[in-house]
């Protein structure tokens, strides 16, 4: 069975995020001072291979702890889709 993985990984809350600040600051300059806190991360698609959503959801889980998101600096959620 095909699943489909939507990844989003994002930085740590506690931790500065310096494309966020860049473009909160960006959106004063564009008339936009309504908008702010700004947080900037990744989303990432993918397929996987598996018996069951359980079986695809960990090997998700294990790839976003093993490559895909820094842990020390980010955190990660994602949701399985059957295709």
């Amino acid at each position: 069975m095909k699943f489909r993985a939507e990844i989003d990984v994002m930085p740590l809350k506690a931790l500065l995020d310096p494309q966020g600040k860049a473009v909160t600051g960006s959106m004063k300059n564009l008339g936009l001072p309504e908008i702010e806190n700004v947080r900037i991360g990744k989303h990432i698609t993918l397929e996987v291979e598996a018996d069951s959503k359980d079986t695809a959801s960990a090997k998700v889980d294990d790839a976003c702890k093993k490559l895909l998101a820094n842990q020390i600096m980010e955190f990660y959620e994602f949701e399985i889709f059957e295709n």
